[in-house]
């Protein structure tokens, strides 16, 4: 019998260091997913993914920037999508985290590869070019990722204090399971790296991110819609479960709506990742969830919404460690030793 199966897409700032390559490893035979995005690149005059990821060095400043980060990490994701053996496992559904939304709607079929590819590509090249701001992770669990009500608390303060300075613009930008990632003005950046309490990770700022998911791209918008038609939106064949934990279900919405949020609401409003996750889970009952590589950064925010909601009566860390050694809830397709639980005996016989 199959297992259902949840796939979470992962969102920016996923392709670091230890990804290069992680397109020729995993997936030099998928000629038709590498090949289509390199197409949308080459057809505005910029570097082949195929290019980027083959370097001999990674290069900060080549592959973090959105421009080049957002296409990459679209053609590792899809392709790991690809993979996924779909006589072992139903997918019932999917969603993501932040640009994630984009990779989500290609895995759903709402957009076809190659209206993902272009998507992605300019809201990349977007971003790079006008982003404003930026954005900091803040930790809000223990050791055992259950979530400290004094640390929820304290962020309620702190954006009360923070809403009537003038002189600094701070919102929520991500509710990401066991963090919280703030959009910020250069000076709320500065105010929040003072007043946030530090450990040895947190508070952490993205390099390379604009304040997405804030009223601070509200200029984006009009450009946003200018440069990607309605028109690459269809119906769906997947549920899709967006920012604001709502469901599209196939051919149960309109285009022009789900345009409207895509590039409207996606960009200017906060996303709440955590309950994305939490919906997914209660309404479509999966058996396991796929997170799709590249990198491993989004299992534990996964983990960590599902917690919080006592899915299957999650518990905490140990719980889940403990459940992994039996019968895995989640399969993270950028670990290596995990990739094989998800993928078809296809794609072994193709790397060999």
């Amino acid at each position: 019998m199959k297992k259902r199966a949840l796939v979470v897409c992962p969102g920016r700032g996923t392709y670091n260091a230890a990804e290069l390559g992680y397109l020729q490893t995993h997936h030099a035979a998928r000629l038709d997913v590498i090949a289509t995005v390199d197409a949308a690149r080459v057809a505005k005059g910029q570097v082949p993914i195929s290019q980027l990821d083959s370097a001999a060095k990674y290069t900060p400043s080549v592959h973090m920037t959105g421009d080049n980060a957002s296409p990459l990490i679209y053609a590792c994701a899809m392709a790991d999508f690809a993979a996924i053996d779909r006589d072992r496992f139903d997918i019932v559904a999917v969603t993501g985290n932040s640009m994630g939304w984009y990779l989500a709607l290609a895995c759903a079929g709402i957009l076809d590869l190659a209206g993902g590819a272009r998507l992605v590509n300019n809201m990349g090249g977007l971003m790079h070019q006008k982003g404003a701001g930026g954005q900091i992770v803040w930790s809000i669990v223990d050791d055992n990722w259950q979530i400290q009500e004094n640390k929820i608390l304290f962020i309620r303060n702190l954006m009360a204090q923070a809403n009537i300075i003038s002189e600094i613009k701070i919102y929520v930008s991500i509710r990401l399971g066991g963090m919280i990632v703030f959009a910020a003005d250069e000076a709320g950046l500065k105010w929040l790296m003072e007043r946030l309490p530090k450990d040895d990770r947190f508070p952490l700022r993205l390099m390379h991110h604009a304040a997405f998911h804030s009223p601070l791209l509200n200029h984006i918008v009009p450009i946003a819609r200018a440069e990607n038609q309605a028109s690459d939106f269809g119906r769906g064949d997947i549920p899709a479960i967006d920012g604001q934990g709502r469901i599209w279900s196939p051919s149960a919405f309109s285009r022009t709506a789900i345009y409207d949020y895509t590039l409207g609401a996606q960009l200017t409003d906060s996303y709440d990742f955590t309950r994305a996750v939490q919906v997914a889970a209660a309404e479509f009952a999966p058996d396991t969830i796929i997170v799709l590589g590249p990198g491993t950064s989004l299992g534990a925010p996964t983990i960590q919404a599902l917690i919080a909601s006592g899915w299957r009566g999650l518990s905490g860390k140990a719980d889940f460690q403990a459940r992994q050694q039996d019968t895995p809830i989640l399969i993270s397709m950028g670990m290596a030793d995990q990739r094989a639980w998800a993928e078809s005996a296809m794609v072994h016989t193709n790397k060999r």
